[in-house]
Formats: structure tokens, C-alpha cells, sequence
């Protein structure tokens, strides 16, 4: 018999204290975990969802050497005005451009490396979200959407994921400068911006199953934005790990799954309710 998952489904109630952030933030955090068990329960599907992962990775990595190789020639375009400098004043401002440039890059790398993956490998995730679901008691009533509507969709998120992580990173590398804030604070706020972001797209698939997206996506998640935060942000930081977003990556779906289930209200068994419930 396959080993079924296992997570807490129960949403903060209005009839009892509700739990604090940090308790309610570690059940985001365990979410990925449980997605990390399908690799023992279902390692074929789950080998199948790592190959878009790969192929990404290897193209972003591609794209990140590209970068590091013509690195002093962009930075010296970039700060045309240190030209006349002193040497040692042009190679260290050069210096902190190049640095820049390879943070917003590998910034980049991560925000949109999920929408970008969730793209290609549109149908293997799809088939890991639905394995996931009926092993929780299943969807009440799916919605089926067609093969070219998702992909459609998967393309206009990762454009838009792509525009907002263009504006987050430029403002969070200008916050970077600032002593003390640059070293503590922008670092958490990138983790925050980057891990709802991630739980956004991840939980995608669930959503859509349900016949909702975008702004009723967003508010199922803010009920219980600890726990989404929680998730997301375990995921962001993973994809930091050379080579780990690979492995993680159909975890990672199979925990937004999980996410979603627990956003509408979808507990094993049980009748499902609306966000809005």
C-alpha cells in the first residue's frame, strides 16, 4: 500500500484562540515536507516533474556564466561617469556594480524560476497536484482547463512574475546600500517578497481545479498568511542550494497542493467550502 500524506488542514477558527504566527508559519515550513515525501511514495511521477526542472536550471545557469564572463565589460558600461576616476576609486565602484548586477541576476533566477519551470512542464506538475488531491479525498466537481488555457496562463504569469521581480529586485538592491538595513532587513523582505510570490504560483494547479485564480487566489492564501508565508519562503530559501530547486521543484507543487486544500477550507473527507465561506 502507498504511504498516504499527511498534514494539518484545520484553518484558524473564529470559535478559539487562534494560533500564533510562528506555530501557524512552521505548519507552511512542514507543508514542504510532506511534499518532499512524494519522492518515497511516487518516485516516477515525481523523476518526471525534476526533468523541466532541470532543463530551466540548466538554461538559467547557461544564461548566469554568460553573465559572470562579460561582467567587467558591462560594469564599466554601466558607470561610464568613473571613466576619469582614479584607478582605485573606478575598480571599486566597477566592482560594486558587478556584485549588483550578479545579486538582480540571481534574483531573478529565483522568483521566476517556478513560474518559468511551471511553464514548460505544465502537464507533469498538473498530473502531480491531481495525484496529490485524490490521495486527500479529491476536488468536489473539478473544473478541467484545457491543455492550451494553462499553458496560455503559465505564460502570462511568468511574464508578470517577471515584470514584478524586475521592480522588486532594483528596489531591494538600492535598499542594500544602506548600512545596517542593506545586511538585515532587505534580505527578510526579499525572503517575504519572494516566498509569496512562490506560493502563488505553486498553488496554481489546486486552484484552477477549483475554477478560481487571481484575486480569489490571493485572498484564500492572505487568510492564513502565516502558513503561506511559511511555505513559500522555505521554498525560496531551498532554491538558493545549487541544483536543489531540481529536486524540490515537484515537491514544491505537491506542497501548494497541500497549501490550496487548506486555503479553501478542503480537509480529507469532508465537503469543500469557498474562500469566501
Amino acid at each position: 500500500m502507498v504511504p498516504s500524506l499527511t498534514y494539518d488542514e484545520r484553518m484558524p477558527s473564529t470559535t478559539s484562540p487562534r494560533p500564533r504566527f510562528i506555530s501557524r508559519y512552521l505548519g507552511g515550513v512542514r507543508l514542504l515536507g510532506s511534499g518532499l515525501r512524494m519522492w518515497l511514495t511516487d518516485p516516477r511521477i515525481m523523476l518526471m516533474g525534476a526533468i523541466p526542472a532541470l532543463i530551466v536550471t540548466a538554461v538559467y545557469l547557461a544564461g548566469i556564466v554568460a553573465l559572470a564572463s562579460n561582467i567587467d565589460g558591462l560594469a564599466a558600461w554601466a558607470t561610464p561617469f568613473a571613466d576619469d576616476w582614479d584607478e582605485t576609486g573606478r575598480t571599486v565602484v566597477r566592482a560594486v556594480a558587478s556584485l549588483a548586477m550578479l545579486a538582480a541576476a540571481l534574483l531573478v533566477f529565483v522568483y521566476t524560476f517556478a513560474a518559468i519551470t511551471l511553464a514548460v512542464g505544465s502537464p507533469f506538475y498538473e498530473k502531480i497536484s491531481r495525484k496529490v488531491e485524490e490521495r486527500l479525498g479529491g476536488i468536489d466537481s473539478p473544473v478541467e482547463v484545457p491543455f492550451w488555457r494553462g499553458a496560455g496562463r503559465g505564460l502570462v504569469d511568468a511574464v508578470r512574475v517577471l515584470a514584478t521581480t524586475l521592480v522588486i529586485a532594483v528596489v531591494l538592491l538600492v535598499l542594500g546600500f544602506i548600512p545596517v538595513i542593506g545586511q538585515t532587513v532587505v534580505p527578510v523582505l526579499g525572503a517575504t517578497a519572494g516566498g509569496w510570490l512562490l506560493a502563488l504560483e505553486l498553488t496554481g494547479f489546486s486552484f484552477e481545479a477549483r475554477g478560481l485564480d487571481g484575486s480569489a487566489k490571493r485572498r484564500a492564501l492572505g487568510v492564513d498568511r502565516a502558513r503561506t508565508l511559511g511555505f513559500g519562503m522555505a521554498t525560496y530559501l531551498v532554491f538558493f542550494i545549487p541544483f536543489a530547486a531540481v529536486v524540490i521543484m515537484p515537491a514544491a507543487v505537491a506542497g501548494g497542493t497541500m497549501l490550496a486544500r487548506s486555503a479553501t477550507g478542503t480537509a480529507t473527507g469532508t465537503r469543500e467550502v469557498s474562500p469566501a465561506g
